[in-house]
């Protein structure tokens, strides 16, 4: 076999279920420490006893988040792509992802940077706040913004590593990105006074610190000649394939978010009790979410490989094995939300009465990890197969779906018609992908075709 920087992968362990564990449980340790961090900004300008620095951080972060959930895809992409070059024993090309994925990370901030003024006008214009609130915050956004070719290409970066089944690195960076940002937030709010943009600073350094650490942890990319090899960074046909899915899967995830922007603006109408138990009641979402990612990730690893060997005896015991221990997750969620439920809406709020409507509506958030369990691993698997031209058009009708069921439910039952027209587009996004799986399945069986 060729050495490794002569363009060949290792071959991969078995697949075995603790295999699948290695890969999943630092995805959910690492999920488990992003509230942490928002809690810690939040608690550190509460410090000065104003309201206005609170309302800032959060609007500036939440505007920054939206912008940079845009190029989302970068992680998505760069994992399928990757896993598939890896499972094809194919080294040169695996570091080669991990160049295109920094340029076009690093091209999407430097495109931010220059056009931050009239992307932040447009954020306040359809989020408008206080004139006390929105200079802080652009003041806070200002200094962020800076670190937009890190944050983006930390998109490329965790991809790479979960690819290659590394979650364990990526647990490391998520844990001293979170660590540095913390005792900066500390130092510079508290200790030396600088408000709102000393969190902006402390954010800015973790996440250039963060990239740079990143690099060093893909640093056997940079031993052989591949991540720097122009004719093969540029290939056309590999290109226009990595193209095609970015898009893909851009597109997918545009569909999901006005799935859930419509959801809130649905709720709305129902006055300001529901709309804020609804609010509560997706933090369960959010929850199941951090607590799936970690098999969904495993699966675009496993399926990802498999792929590129050709392998589909592998690959159905890699989505199966995967979506086993996601069966096992959500039998666990939905028993904890049942029984503690009341407790957690309790933490979230100390309103009487959005605490009773949230309590009212519960009963679906015990359901929904079961009803969605289908469409977050198919996600991952079909990511893994880089087959997101199916996840597309069925997100697309998936869409479809909730928005004629909202209109047929929501009239006749209100809130409860709204939450049961979400559960039934996780459905139909399960059962839609699930009637692709089989042709997924199929394309393992050929033989491996330009990447185009």
């Amino acid at each position: 076999m060729a050495d490794r920087a002569a363009g060949a992968a290792p071959a991969p362990p078995p697949l075995t279920h603790r295999r699948v564990l290695a890969i999943a449980l630092p995805i959910v340790l690492s999920n488990a420490t992003v509230p942490i961090l928002g809690a810690v900004d939040t608690g550190v300008v509460g410090q000065m006893g104003e309201a206005a620095p609170i309302g800032a951080v959060g609007l500036g972060a939440i505007i920054l988040a939206a912008i940079y959930w845009v190029f989302g895809f970068l992680r998505m992409g760069t994992t399928g792509l990757t896993a598939q070059a890896w499972g094809a024993g194919d080294r040169a090309e695996v570091d080669a992802m991990l160049s295109r994925a920094l340029l076009i990370g690093g091209a999407a901030g430097l495109v931010l940077i220059a056009l931050q003024w009239p992307l932040f006008a447009g954020a306040f214009r359809i989020a408008p706040a206080s004139a006390e609130v929105e200079t802080l915050a652009r003041d806070y956004m200002a200094i962020r913004i800076w670190s937009a070719p890190a944050a983006i290409g930390l998109f490329g970066i965790t991809g790479w590593l979960i690819a290659q089944g590394r979650t364990r690195a990526v647990l490391v960076l998520q844990l001293w990105m979170n660590s540095v940002n913390i005792l900066l937030d500390f130092w510079f709010v508290l200790g030396l006074g600088w408000g709102v943009q000393g969190v902006a600073i402390a954010t800015f350094l973790a996440e250039w610190t963060g990239a740079g650490l990143g690099l060093w942890l893909c640093r056997g990319a940079f031993r052989g000649a591949a991540w720097r090899e122009s004719a093969r960074l540029f290939e056309p046909a590999r290109l226009r394939h990595m193209a095609a899915v970015n898009t893909d899967i851009l597109i997918r995830s545009l569909l999901l978010q006005a799935v859930f922007v419509s959801f809130l603006f649905v709720a709305a109408g129902f006055g300001d009790v529901p709309l804020a138990a609804n609010q509560v009641l997706l933090q369960f979402l959010q929850i199941t979410a951090y607590a799936l990612d970690g098999f969904a990730f495993a699966a675009e690893a496993l399926v990802g490989q498999a792929m590129g060997a050709r392998a589909r005896a592998v690959l159905r015991r890699a989505a199966l094995m995967t979506s086993l221990w996601g069966v096992l997750t959500v039998i666990g969620l939905a028993a904890a939300f049942a029984a503690f439920g009341g407790a957690i809406i309790d933490l979230m709020t100390t309103s009487a009465e959005v605490r009773a409507a949230a309590r009212d509506y519960l009963p679906w958030m015990v359901a929904a990890p079961v009803f969605g369990l289908a469409s977050y691993m198919l996600d991952g698997i079909f990511i893994g197969a880089t087959r997101t031209r199916d996840m597309r058009n069925m997100m697309a009708v998936a869409a479809a779906v909730y928005a004629a069921a909202a209109l047929a439910l929501v009239p006749a039952c209100g809130n409860h018609g709204l939450w049961m027209a979400l559960l039934i587009s996780f459905v139909a996004r399960a059962v839609t992908l699930g009637l692709r799986y089989p042709a997924l399945e199929a394309a393992a069986d050929r033989p491996a075709q330009a990447r185009g």
